[in-house]
C-alpha cells in the first residue's frame, strides 16, 4: 500500500490520511484540488518526497478538473491552480519541485487531452522514480550502519513520508533486509507527535524493535550511550544548512557534542541548489496546535506561541547527506551534485 497514488479506475488521487494513525488506517479518495490543498495543510499527506508526487498528481488533478474552454485560457487556469497548489506549504522544496516537473511536461500538449495525458504520464513517472530513489538511499545508507547498532531518529521520514520504503528509516530498512540487527528510538516530534504516532507504527508494522521516547530524553539517551547514529530526514536542503521538522538542529548539536554520527537521508530533488539558509522561509504553524490537545488547554489563553514547523541545521553539524547517487560528506560540492541531480 502506498502513502500516495493514483487510482485510475476513480479517476482521483488517493492517499493515506495520516492524521487519523496509529488509531485507524483510513485511505481518502481526493477528487479536486482544494481537497488536496486541504490534506497537505493539515498534514494528512506530509514528508518531502511525499509531498513532490503531491504536487505532481496535484497538477494531473487539475487538468481534469480546470473548465475545457479554450487552449490559451485552460493553460492560464492550469498555472494559476499550480501556483496555489505550490504554497500550501513554503518550506518544503519538493512540493514546488513535483508541481513544476509535471506541469512542464503537460504544457508540451498540444490539445487539452494530450495535456492531461502527459500531466497523469509524468505524475506517475515522478511516484515511480521516488521509490526507486528510496530503495537506493536506503541500500547506500545500510552500509553506514553495523550488525546491532540502535539509530535515533526524529518525525517521520518512513515510507509515509514518501510513496513507498522512506528515507532515514529506509535506511533502516535496508539494513534489516540484508540481515542486520537494527533498533530504533523514535522522538515523540511535539507538536503534533508523528514521531509517537507515524514512526513508531510503521516500525511496528514492520516489526523492527522500536522504543518512543519525549522529546527531551534524547540528550540523557546519548550521554548513557545508548545511540550509535542519528538520522533524520529533510524538507530542505541548501548548500549551508539543511531544513528539517523542527528539534532536528537539537539533535544535531548532541550529537556533535557526544561525538555520534548525525545523517540526514534524502533525494536529489530536497536539493535547492539556488538558495541558502537565511533567504528560506520557515511555515509557521497554529499556535493551538501548542496550546491544546484535543480539547484539553495545555495553556494560558491569550499568551504568545512560537510554532515553527522547521529548524535549520548547519552543515558543520551533519555527517553526511545519503542520496540516491551516493553518500556526501560536507563540504558538498553543491555544483557537482546540481548537474547530477538535472
Amino acid at each position: 500500500m502506498r502513502t500516495i497514488d493514483w487510482d485510475d479506475a476513480k479517476s482521483c488521487i488517493t492517499i493515506i490520511d495520516q492524521t487519523a494513525l496509529p488509531a485507524r488506517l483510513v485511505m481518502l479518495d481526493i477528487r479536486d484540488p482544494a481537497s488536496l490543498m486541504e490534506a497537505i495543510s493539515s498534514l494528512r499527506v506530509r514528508g518531502a518526497p511525499a509531498l513532490g508526487a503531491a504536487g505532481g498528481f496535484g497538477v494531473a488533478l487539475l487538468t481534469r478538473t480546470v473548465p475545457p474552454t479554450a487552449l490559451s485560457n485552460f493553460v492560464i487556469e492550469l498555472k494559476a491552480g499550480s501556483e496555489l497548489l505550490k504554497k500550501t506549504r513554503p518550506t518544503a522544496v519538493n512540493l514546488a519541485w513535483g508541481v513544476e516537473r509535471v506541469l512542464g511536461k503537460a504544457l508540451t500538449g498540444r490539445d487539452l487531452e494530450e495535456i492531461a495525458v502527459r500531466a497523469l504520464q509524468e505524475a506517475k513517472a515522478l511516484a515511480e522514480e521516488d521509490v526507486a530513489g528510496c530503495r537506493a538511499i536506503g541500500g547506500h545508507g545500510a552500509k553506514l550502519l553495523d550488525d546491532g547498532d540502535t539509530v535515533l531518529t526524529h518525525c517521520n521520514a518512513g515510507r509515509l513520508a514518501c510513496v513507498d520504503w522512506g528515507t532515514a528509516l529506509g535506511v533502516v530498512r535496508s539494513a534489516v533486509a540484508v540481515g542486520k540487527k537494527i533498533s530504533v528510538i523514535t522522538c515523540e516530534t511535539r507538536p503534533l507527535n508523528q514521531g509517537s504516532r507515524i514512526t513508531a507504527w510503521e516500525l511496528a508494522e514492520d516489526k523492527i524493535p522500536v522504543a518512543l521516547i519525549s522529546d527531551g530524553m534524547a540528550g540523557h539517551i546519548m550521554r548513557k550511550g545508548m545511540v550509535n547514529s542519528v538520522i533524520v530526514g529533510a524538507d530542505r536542503i541548501v548548500e549551508d544548512a539543511v531544513f528539517n521538522k523542527i528539534g532536528t538542529y537539537t539533535l544535531s548539536v548532541l550529537a556533535k557534542s557526544h561525538k555520534i554520527p548525525f545523517y540526514v537521508a534524502a533525494p536529489l530533488s530536497t536539493f535547492d541548489f539556488t538558495r541558502k539558509a537565511q533567504d528560506v522561509t520557515i511555515e509557521q504553524r497554529n499556535p493551538e496546535e501548542l496550546r491544546r490537545c484535543g480539547d484539553r488547554l495545555l495553556a494560558p489563553v491569550g499568551i504568545p506561541i512560537l510554532n515553527p514547523a522547521f529548524d535549520a541545521t548547519p552543515m558543520e553539524n551533519v555527517t553526511a547527506i545519503i542520496t540516491e547517487s551516493g553518500v556526501f560528506r560536507p563540504p558538498v560540492d553543491f555544483a557537482a551534485l546540481e548537474k547530477q541531480a538535472l
